[in-house]
């Protein structure tokens, strides 16, 4: 087995995809409320209460869960991604906890998005989490050495495609997802988390698996069309990427989050204004989007919790820029990045054992409802000093100011928003925006302003 440092930050590469654009199918999170939060290893029970307490109540329209599936023992927050079966029997919680968690969820109006692991099984042998003997290509009673591929070195070289798809990610043994044993199997655990109520999955590492034997596994779903977000790491000319995947369901757009790091840390926030595919991302109604989620804040490719204003401003330009499904990774403080979670999952409050609650954060949680109340708006009313203070409105329905400069800034901004009494959902003072559409505001080093039709008293 690949040492544990490798193991995570490989884990983190597990993903991209190339060539034509292919038919888009099922984009984006359906329904009004597009914002998931992604609740990394909070177990099944803590998820349950946070739906009803916050997620609902701010207007997330999706929570996702780390996998499910019984894994691998060990305290390591990678040990999720080592599955031995499929039964619903992992360190988060057992079938009953995780039935719970989506009935409460739904009851909150917040849908549920599973974590699934399904390229690969473990890299080693010994007994599951929940009691599951495995060695190594035998899973007794799901998989045997038949089921997975021949290459058993691995990955090497991602300009190869058959190496990316056929041999093993970090040591992990590689399902071979081109037998049709194999893609009943899989389609057998997730039509199992459908029969749960589950709405949607997040595809582990779909880089290192054919786009077609997708598309053939999401076709033996009793619900087709279920919402479908897949792994795929871009990489400049590799030999999979991103693009070969949309006619399955949406794909992760790494390259947003990478530039967000680069933008908020060293470059100038101007340059955001074409943001999206004025960039050569795909397209916005194909692409998940992420300011960080638990690979990339820990191996530093991304903005994290650690770069405090500038991760936080981030997350407030993504839910009120119109590009993409965001995703608020919600996860925990670390200094050891094998680490994992505080208290094997439970979450006794927010902020209290490590727990860093991004999803809650007031700065982030208060745009949810922003996103939401501005949906299907286009961008009006650009304003940038060239530097580091931008504005923009979403049509008559709202207006966003952040200033990242190092001083406060005073002026006049003009919107296209009705005359009236708003609230500023960043520090809850209220904003008089006057019959030309104009208000004049000072904004703080490292602070926002947000305001929208609907949300007047604070």
């Amino acid at each position: 087995m690949a040492s544990s440092r490798t193991l995570a930050s490989a884990l983190a590469l597990a993903a991209a995809a190339t060539v034509a654009a292919p038919v888009t199918a099922h984009a984006s999170p359906p329904g009004t409320k597009d914002v998931t939060a992604v609740m990394f290893e909070w177990n099944f029970a803590s998820v349950a209460k946070e739906c009803t307490n916050t997620l609902g109540p701010a207007g997330y329209g999706y929570v996702q869960v780390s996998p499910p599936a019984e894994h691998i023992q060990g305290a390591q927050w990678w040990t999720s991604y080592q599955p031995v079966s499929y039964k619903i029997a992992g360190r988060l919680g057992d079938r009953t906890a995780f039935q719970n968690m989506v009935n409460t969820c739904h009851a909150a109006g917040v849908k549920v998005v599973v974590d699934t692991v399904i390229n690969h099984m473990s890299a080693g042998s010994g007994t599951g989490i929940g009691g599951s003997s495995y060695t190594k290509y035998n899973y007794p009673g799901l998989y045997s050495s038949f089921d997975f591929d021949d290459c058993t070195s691995q990955i090497s070289n991602y300009q190869d495609r058959w190496n990316v798809q056929h041999c093993e990610l970090v040591g992990l043994a590689d399902l071979d997802t081109g037998e049709s044993y194999v893609r009943g199997a899989i389609a057998g655990y997730l039509n199992d988390l459908l029969s749960l109520g589950v709405d949607g999955f997040r595809i582990d590492a779909a880089k290192h698996m054919d786009a077609a034997d997708l598309a053939n596994i999401k076709s033996r779903l009793t619900n087709t069309s279920v919402y479908w977000k897949q792994e795929v790491i871009y990489g400049s000319g590799e030999a999979v990427q991103p693009t070969e995947y949309t006619g399955n369901g949406d794909v992760q757009e790494f390259r947003y989050a990478y530039d967000l790091k680069r933008v908020f840390n060293s470059e100038n926030l101007a340059h955001l204004k074409n943001y999206g595919e004025g960039w050569g991302y795909m397209s916005s109604s194909v692409a998940g989007v992420f300011v960080d989620n638990h690979d990339t804040e820990r191996n530093g490719s991304t903005l994290s919790y650690k770069d405090n204003a500038n991760y936080t401003l981030a997350n407030v330009f993504m839910l009120a820029w119109p590009y993409g499904a965001p995703d608020i990774n919600s996860g925990y403080e670390f200094s050891d990045t094998d680490a994992g979670p505080p208290n094997g999952g439970t979450v006794n409050a927010c902020w209290q054992d490590g727990w860093k609650c991004q999803h809650n954060w007031p700065e982030i949680k208060s745009m949810v409802a922003f996103r939401n109340a501005t949906r299907g708006e286009s961008v009006t009313n650009w304003w940038d000093n060239g530097g580091d203070a931008i504005a923009f409105g979403r049509g008559s329905k709202g207006f966003v100011a952040i200033n990242h400069e190092s001083s406060s800034l005073s002026r006049t901004y003009q919107t296209s928003l009705a005359a009236g009494t708003y609230c500023n959902l960043q520090n809850n003072t209220t904003v008089t925006v006057d019959s030309n559409g104009q208000f004049s505001a000072t904004l703080g080093a490292n602070t926002a302003l947000a305001i929208y039709t609907g949300k007047s008293g604070c």
